[in-house]
């Protein structure tokens, strides 16, 4: 990416093991991400370029001399950040705290360098052509961001749920709350495409307005209370402000939309009713090993949420479609 949509496609020397922790991993599938259009719109324009791409899965090419628990030959998941899974906040299931981690950023590619590979990668028993792919993909950022969306703010059978966002994260968040037992999840977002398939994952109620017209509706279908958990997967001001207004007195915002601000409400109004605001990045290692179960016997599909496939060359028509609404989310098939 060499600035605001200007996304290209160039040969760049071959990934190559540096560290005797390493893999090099054979990219299979990988995607687009909502969360790179932020950088689409805004980043600033460079002569040198950044590499993109935090999601893959693929199949293992070569070790370090220190890599015992993936081989060459090994289908893997890698999950948007990598860890060793052994240091302090690693035992304590917080993964993207690790004290010898990092977050993926070359994905869009044929071939990706793995940090901390014993730590990071989890092996899945299928092949190269598995039908499964598009929902294993989700296993390396949408689905366990949803997920994790859904556990920090306490989702569970006798909770309600609002999820903010209907994008890939948003959707998933809608799924990951279905399957944690909530009856009541009320989908907020305005692409009839995208709610359907919400409806498809579990949402009970779909809101289509925004801004204070919706959040009425929402306290409208609710009682005038709001929902004990609100799933914000956006990441703007404005849907942070909408959580705000449609959450329950003594209940929890979420938020795993990457903000995009660095101030917003968080005094007395929170404080008053007793909110709970948590959420963070979700590339969680133990969330990847407990949905994966799910995924190879076909209880939840969430690759569905894939309605594009490319190859390297159309990854800047899949940025481009993305952000004009064209496309839900664009898997990439180098």
């Amino acid at each position: 990416m060499y600035g605001p949509g200007d996304v290209r496609v160039e040969t760049v020397p071959d990934a190559t093991l540096q560290q005797p922790t390493d893999a090099l991993v054979r990219v299979v599938r990988t995607c687009v991400c909502g969360s790179d259009l932020h950088p689409y719109h805004s980043r600033p324009a460079s002569a040198e370029g950044s590499p993109m791409g935090h999601e893959f899965i693929g199949v293992v090419e070569e070790t370090g001399a220190e890599v015992g628990n993936v081989r060459p030959g090994d289908f893997v998941i890698a999950p948007f950040a990598f860890f060793d899974n052994t240091c302090e906040f690693c035992g304590e299931g917080l993964t993207t705290s690790c004290l010898h981690g990092g977050f993926f950023s070359t994905a869009q590619a044929e071939a990706v360098r793995v940090p901390q590979a014993d730590g990071t990668l989890v092996t899945a028993p299928v092949g190269e052509d598995s039908a499964l792919l598009p929902s294993l993909l989700t296993l390396s950022d949408v689905l366990i961001t949803g997920h994790h969306a859904a556990v920090t703010a306490g989702v569970g059978p006798r909770t309600s749920v609002t999820v903010i966002g209907d994008g890939a994260v948003g959707l998933l968040a809608v799924l990951a709350a279905k399957r944690l037992g909530a009856e009541r999840i009320l989908l907020m977002g305005r692409h009839k495409t995208r709610t359907d398939l919400g409806l498809e994952f579990g949402a009970t109620d779909v809101v289509a307005e925004r801004g204070d017209e919706g959040i009425a509706t929402v306290r409208d279908l609710t009682g005038g209370h709001g929902t004990h958990t609100v799933l914000e997967c956006v990441g703007h001001l404005p849907a942070y402000e909408q959580a705000l207004g449609v959450v329950r007195a003594g209940g929890v915002i979420s938020r795993v939309g990457v903000p995009q601000y660095d101030e917003a409400p968080a005094g007395r109004d929170l404080f008053g009713r007793n909110i709970t605001l948590t959420g963070g990045p979700g590339a969680q290692r133990p969330y990847i090993e407990e949905l994966l179960p799910d995924v190879l016997e076909g209880r939840i599909e969430p690759g569905k949420v894939f309605d594009r496939t490319v190859g390297l060359d159309g990854v800047p028509e899949g940025y481009r479609a993305m952000d004009a609404r064209e496309a839900l989310k664009v898997l990439v098939q180098p």
